[in-house]
C-alpha cells in the first residue's frame, strides 16, 4: 500500500507542477480567449485593429509567462528570467505556439541558474556581489536561449506537429470520446489541471490559431459528468451524502471546482464508470455538432464556458453538456441507490474523526490553518471560508485560516485540513505538521469538531 501511496503522490506532485506553470496565468489565456473570440474576423464584435492583438499574444505572452513563472518555481526571480531568456530561442523563427517549448525551457534555465548561484556561493570576492550575479544570468540565459533556438525547437515543433496532426486524425475519425476513459480517472486523482493546462491546453491553442476553436478544450473541463452523479447522490443517497449534495452542486456547475465532486466517486468507486460514460457521451456529442471553444474555460464553471463560446457555438457546447450530465446520472443512480443505506451510516467515519480531532489541543496553541488543495486556489479556498465564518461565530478571531497549494504548504505548518486523497502528499510536504483529512469539503461535519475543539483550548 505505501508504494501505491508513493506513487500516486509522485504523479500527482508532477502533474502540479506541470498545472503550476500554467494556473497563475490562467487570467492571460481568458483575456487572449475573449479577445479572440470579440475581435477576429468571425468574431462576435470584428475589429481589425483589435485583433491584431491576437497573434503577438498567443506567440509571446503566453509561452513568456509560462515560462517565468516555471523558472520561478525553481529558483524564485532569478530562475523566472533565465528560464524567459531560453524560451524566446524556442519561440522565434518557430510557426508553432510554443506552449509545450515554454514548459521545458522555464524549469531548465531556473535549474541551471540554481546550479550555477550554488557553485559560486562563497567564492565572490565581496563588492563583486551584484556584478556576478548579473552577468552569470545573462551569460546562462544567452547561452540557453542559443541551445533553444538551435536544438531544441525544432525537436519540439516537429513534436507538437505530431501531437497536433494526430489529434486532428483522432478528431476526423470521431474517436475522441475514448479519451474519457483515461480522462475521467485522472480527475478524480487530483490530476485536472495536469491534463489541462500540462497536455490538452498546447495542442488546442494551435487549433484555435488553425480553426478558430478547439474541442480539446471542452474535454476536461465538461461539468456534465459531475454534474450526473451529485444529482444521483442528492434524489437517492441518504445521510451527510445526500444532504451536502445540493451544495457541491452549486460549487461544481456554477462554481467550476470540479474537486468537489471528486470524494463523491471516492466514496464508490464504481462510480468512476457513470463518469467515464458521462465524458465519453458527452465528448461524441461535442464531435458531432463541432463544439468547441477559442480558450480554456477555467474554472470549469458553465458561465466560463458560455463565455468562451464562439460565434454561433454555444448551443453545440450547451448540448453536449446535458447529455453528458443525463447520461452520467443514469449510469449512478443504480449504484447510489444500492449503497444508500452504507452511506447513511457514518457512525465509523465520525469516530474516526472525533479521534483526529481530539489530537489538536495536543499540538499547542493553534494560531493558524492552513487548507490545502491541488492548487492551492479552489476547494482550498472555499474550506478556508467556510472555517473562517464558523471561528468567527464562535468568538474566535486570533486565529489565521489560510488556502494554500498542497506542495507549498510551509515547514512551521501546525495544522493542514485536505481532502483525503491529498492526505499523503501533505504527510510527505510536511511531515512535521498535523494533517487532518476530511471526505467531503461542503458540509464536512469535521468543521464544527475543529471548531469546538480549538474554542475550547482557547478558554482553557
Amino acid at each position: 500500500m505505501k508504494e501505491t501511496n508513493s506513487g500516486r503522490v509522485k504523479v500527482q506532485q508532477f502533474g502540479r507542477f506541470m498545472s503550476g506553470m500554467v494556473m497563475p496565468n490562467l487570467g492571460a489565456f481568458i483575456a487572449w480567449g475573449l479577445i479572440t473570440a470579440l475581435f477576429i474576423a468571425t468574431g462576435w464584435v470584428p475589429n481589425e485593429k483589435f485583433s491584431q492583438l491576437v497573434g503577438p499574444m498567443l506567440t509571446y505572452l503566453l509561452p513568456l509567462l509560462i515560462a517565468y513563472t516555471g523558472g520561478k518555481m525553481v529558483h524564485n526571480v532569478r530562475g523566472g528570467v533565465v528560464g524567459t531568456i531560453a524560451t524566446m530561442g524556442v519561440i522565434v523563427g518557430s510557426d508553432a505556439t510554443m506552449l509545450m517549448g515554454a514548459m521545458i525551457m522555464g524549469p531548465l534555465g531556473g535549474l541551471v541558474i540554481k546550479k550555477v548561484d550554488e557553485v559560486l556561493e562563497g567564492k565572490v570576492p565581496g563588492g563583486f556581489e551584484m556584478l556576478v550575479e548579473n552577468f552569470s544570468a545573462g551569460i546562462i540565459g544567452l547561452l540557453l536561449c542559443l541551445l533553444s533556438n538551435a536544438a531544441i525547437q525544432p525537436v519540439m515543433s516537429a513534436i507538437l506537429s505530431v501531437l497536433t496532426n494526430g489529434v486532428n486524425w483522432i478528431v476526423s475519425h470521431k474517436l475522441l470520446p475514448f479519451s474519457a476513459v483515461f480522462i475521467e480517472p485522472a480527475k478524480v486523482l487530483f490530476l485536472n489541471n495536469a491534463v489541462n493546462h500540462g497536455v490538452l491546453a498546447p495542442i488546442a491553442v494551435e487549433q484555435v490559431k488553425e480553426v478558430g476553436k478547439s474541442v480539446l478544450f471542452l474535454l476536461e473541463t465538461n461539468p456534465g459528468p459531475g454534474l450526473g452523479i451529485l444529482v444521483a447522490y442528492w434524489l437517492f443517497s441518504k445521510g451527510s451524502a445526500k444532504a451536502s449534495a445540493p451544495g457541491a452542486i452549486v460549487v461544481h456547475f456554477l462554481g467550476g471546482i470540479h474537486e468537489i465532486y471528486f470524494p463523491f466517486i471516492l466514496m464508490q468507486p464504481v462510480l468512476i464508470l457513470a463518469a467515464i460514460a458521462g465524458g465519453f457521451t458527452g465528448q461524441l456529442m461535442f464531435i458531432l455538432t463541432g463544439a468547441g471553444e477559442v480558450a480554456a474555460p477555467s474554472p470549469g464553471s458553465i458561465f466560463a464556458l458560455i463565455a468562451v463560446a464562439p460565434k454561433g457555438g454555444l448551443i453545440p457546447v450547451l448540448l453536449g453538456v446535458c447529455v453528458s450530465a443525463v447520461v452520467s446520472f443514469l449510469v449512478a443512480v443504480p449504484f447510489v441507490k444500492r449503497n444508500a443505506a452504507k452511506m447513511s451510516d457514518d457512525d465509523t467515519a465520525l469516530d474516526s474523526a472525533k479521534a483526529v480531532v481530539a489530537d489538536i489541543k495536543n499540538i499547542g496553541s493553534t494560531t493558524r490553518i492552513l487548507f490545502a488543495c491541488d492548487a492551492g486556489m479552489g476547494t482550498s479556498a472555499m474550506g478556508a471560508s467556510r472555517l473562517k465564518k464558523l471561528l468567527a461565530e464562535r468568538g474566535v478571531v486570533n486565529v489565521r485560516v489560510d488556502h494554500v497549494a498542497i506542495d507549498s504548504i510551509p515547514g512551521d505548518a501546525q495544522l493542514v485540513v485536505c481532502q483525503k486523497s491529498l492526505a499523503d502528499r501533505a504527510r510527505t510536504v510536511c511531515p512535521s505538521a498535523q494533517i487532518y483529512p476530511i471526505g467531503n469539503l461542503v458540509n464536512a461535519s469535521e468543521y464544527a469538531q475543529i471548531v469546538d475543539q480549538i474554542a475550547a483550548a482557547k478558554k482553557a
